[in-house]
Formats: C-alpha cells, sequence, structure tokens
C-alpha cells in the first residue's frame, strides 16, 4: 500500500531558503565586524556577494559584469 507524502508549496520553500540565505549572510557581516571592519562596510560586502542591494543603493549605479572588480 502506498503512503501519500505531505506536499510542500513553492512558497514554503522560497521562505525557508531566504531564510537560511539571511542567517548565513548575518552570520558572515558577523565574523567580518569581530575582523574589524565596520558594520556597514561589512554589509555592503556581504549584499555584493549575494548580489542584493543595501538600503538606500535603489536605482543607484550601473548594471555590474562578471567580474566589477577588475574593470
Amino acid at each position: 500500500m502506498a503512503t501519500k507524502r505531505p506536499t510542500v508549496s513553492i512558497d514554503d520553500v522560497i521562505a525557508a531558503i531566504e531564510t537560511a540565505r539571511d542567517k548565513v549572510m548575518s552570520d558572515e557581516v558577523k565574523s567580518l565586524v569581530k575582523l574589524g571592519l565596520p558594520k556597514n562596510v561589512a554589509n555592503k560586502m556581504v549584499a555584493e556577494r549575494y548580489r542584493q542591494r543595501n538600503e538606500g543603493e535603489e536605482g543607484e549605479g550601473e548594471a555590474q559584469g562578471a567580474w566589477p572588480d577588475m574593470s
């Protein structure tokens, strides 16, 4: 007799992924601050790594290529 597996909605999966990403980003910021970087610099570095915008960056800048530090 086959048992029916519980289904999970896409929204639940996306929420779980976003929560995990936010935790990893938070841990990285804490580590960088512990190494002596200012918190705003650490936030910017982590946001760039995860290709997210910091607060106040809406619409600023230009589209970046694959290697922004090499330009």
